[in-house]
C-alpha cells in the first residue's frame, strides 16, 4: 500500500486482497496488513483468529485457536489492544478495546479482557481479572536457589545440581 502510482497500486492491492481472503477462508485467520506485530509472532492453531487493523502485538507473543484482538464497540472504531512483549494468549481469549496487555503476562482460555493487565501477570475469567503475577522471586532457605523461568518448572534446586538434566 506505499506504492505512490495509481497504476502500479492497483495490480498489488487487488493481488493482496485476494490473498487476504485465500488465506482468511482457508486458514480462519484474519490479519490485515495494518496490523503492527513484533518479531517471533507464533500462531499455534490456525483457526478463528482475528486481528484488529490497528492492533500492536509485541515480539514472541503466542496466539492459540479462536482469539480475537479487536475494538469493543463501534463508536470507537480505532481502539485497538496493545500486546506487550512474550504474551501468551489462551485458546478462545478475547482481548477487547483500547487496553494494553504487559509483557510476559498470561492471557487463559477462553478470558474476556476489558481492562489493562501488568507485566508478568495471569488474566482470567470472563470479564478477565487478574489471578496473578508470574515468575516472582521468592526467597530460598538453606541456600537453594528457586527456577522461575517458567511456572511449572519452579522448584528448589541444591547449589551444584544441574537443573537441564534433571
Amino acid at each position: 500500500m506505499g506504492i505512490q502510482a495509481r497504476p502500479l497500486r492497483i495490480p498489488f492491492s487487488m493481488m493482496y486482497k485476494a490473498c487476504f481472503r485465500a488465506i482468511r477462508n482457508f486458514y480462519g485467520i484474519e490479519l490485515p496488513y495494518t496490523a503492527r506485530l513484533g518479531r517471533r509472532v507464533v500462531i499455534e492453531h490456525q483457526s478463528d483468529i482475528v486481528v484488529h487493523g490497528m492492533a500492536a502485538i509485541g515480539d514472541d507473543c503466542v496466539l492459540r485457536q479462536g482469539v480475537t484482538i479487536g475494538n469493543r464497540n463501534l463508536r470507537e472504531p480505532l481502539a485497538a489492544p496493545k500486546l506487550g512483549a512474550r504474551v501468551s494468549v489462551g485458546a478462545g481469549a478475547k482481548i477487547l478495546g483500547s487496553v494494553v496487555i504487559g509483557s510476559d503476562a498470561q492471557i487463559g482460555a477462553n478470558a474476556v479482557v476489558l481492562n489493562d493487565v501488568p507485566d508478568g501477570a495471569m488474566a482470567v475469567g470472563v470479564p478477565a481479572r487478574v489471578a496473578g503475577a508470574r515468575g516472582a522471586k521468592q526467597p530460598a532457605s538453606n541456600g537453594t536457589r528457586v527456577l522461575d523461568e517458567h511456572p511449572r518448572a519452579a522448584r528448589a534446586v541444591e547449589p551444584g545440581d544441574d537443573p537441564i538434566s534433571g
